[in-house]
C-alpha cells in the first residue's frame, strides 16, 4: 500500500522499556516499507515490547499489523490494549502510588485476570533494572535523581500511550503463539512483510523468558519467506556466518543503548538497495528499462 504518515506520530509508543528496544530502527523502518511494493501486511513475529509494530499501524504504512508474543505476560499486555480493556489497565496505572512496599505488596500477589497480569507486568517491567523482567533482576535502588522505583513511573504517558494503541487496535491482530512457527506458517503470503527481532545470542538469556531458539531454523525459514523480510541481531561472528549461507545481506548499524554507549547491530535482509537511494533508483531505471523492451518485443511481434 501506499503509506500516508499520521500528522502526529508517536515517538515511543510501546509500553515496555527494554534494553532491546527499537526505536533507532523507526527511520529505518520506515524507509523499508515506502521502498517495498505489493506489501499490505506487516508481521512482527517476536513482538516483544512491539515498539515497531505499533508505529506501522499507528502511522498507517501497511493495511494490517500482526504481533506474536510466546511470553504470557507481555502476551497479557497486548491482549489487554488491543482488546477492549484499554480503560482498564489505564485506570489501573492512574490509580496505582508507586512505592517500594506497594511494587512487593503487587508483585507478590496471584494474577487472577488478564488485566491483572497486564498491569503488574507493566509495573515490573518499569521498576526493575533496565527493564529487565526476568526473576533475576532486581528493583532499582537510586535511579534518576535518587527516585528509586519511581523513576520509570510515567502513569499519564503511560495512559495515553494506551489511549494511542486502543486507537488503532483494529488494524492490529495479536497471536500468542511461537514466532517461529507464525514465519512458517505465513512465509508463502507475498503480501507480507516480517519484521523478525528475535532474542539476542548473546544477551537473550539475561534479558528475556523465553530466550532459547535455534538461529539457524530461524534464518533457514525466513530465507523461503516470498515477501519482504527484515531481521535485526547482534554482531556476531555466528549470525554473520548464518546470514551468508541463506544468501542475506548484512550492514552494520551503530545506535545507542540505553545506558547511552555505543555498540553496533545487524541489518540482515536479502536486499538492501533501499538503503542506498542512488542504487535503488540505479535498480528502479534497470526494472522499467526492461518493462520497456518486453513492451516493445510484444508490441511488434506478428498477430496471429
Amino acid at each position: 500500500m501506499k503509506p500516508s504518515k499520521c500528522s502526529h506520530p508517536v515517538r515511543t509508543p510501546s509500553l515496555f522499556r527494554y534494553p532491546g528496544g527499537k526505536s533507532w530502527l523507526i527511520p529505518y523502518i520506515r524507509q523499508w516499507l515506502e521502498n517495498s511494493e505489493g506489501i499490505t501486511r506487516f508481521a512482527e513475529p517476536f513482538a516483544g515490547g512491539a515498539n515497531v509494530g505499533l508505529t506501522v499501524a499507528i502511522e498507517n504504512l501497511a493495511d494490517c499489523v500482526t504481533l506474536v508474543e510466546l511470553d504470557r505476560n507481555v502476551a497479557a499486555v497486548w491482549e489487554t490494549t488491543l482488546n477492549g480493556k484499554a480503560p482498564e489497565l489505564a485506570k489501573r496505572i492512574m490509580r496505582f502510588r508507586m512505592s517500594k512496599k506497594a511494587v512487593k505488596e503487587l508483585l507478590g500477589r496471584r494474577c487472577n485476570s488478564t488485566v491483572s497480569r497486564a498491569f503488574a507486568t507493566i509495573v515490573k517491567n518499569r521498576v526493575r533494572r533496565g527493564g529487565i523482567m526476568t526473576e533475576q533482576a532486581s528493583l532499582l535502588k537510586h535511579g534518576e535523581d535518587g527516585r528509586g522505583v519511581r523513576s520509570r513511573w510515567y502513569p499519564e504517558t503511560l495512559k495515553q500511550r494506551i489511549e494511542a494503541i486502543s486507537g488503532v487496535s483494529g488494524k492490529i491482530n495479536f497471536l500468542h503463539q511461537d514466532g517461529l512457527q507464525y514465519v512458517r506458517k505465513y512465509s508463502k503470503k507475498k503480501n507480507f512483510a516480517f519484521f523478525i527481532d528475535p532474542p539476542y545470542t548473546v544477551a537473550g538469556q539475561r534479558l528475556y523468558v523465553h530466550c532459547e531458539i535455534d538461529h539457524h531454523e530461524l534464518f533457514e525459514a525466513a530465507a523461503k519467506v516470498k515477501g519482504r523480510v527484515l531481521m535485526t541481531y547482534d554482531n556476531t561472528a555466528e549470525i554473520r556466518s548464518l546470514a551468508r549461507k541463506f544468501g542475506f545481506e548484512i550492514k552494520r548499524v551503530k545506535m545507542r543503548t540505553t545506558h547511552h554507549s555505543e555498540k553496533t547491530e545487524l541489518l540482515i535482509s536479502r536486499d538492501l538497495d533501499w538503503l542506498n537511494p542512488r542504487k535503488l533508483n540505479e535498480k528502479q531505471k534497470r526494472a522499467a528499462a526492461s518493462e520497456s523492451k518486453s513492451g516493445t518485443r510484444a508490441s511488434t511481434s506478428p498477430q496471429s
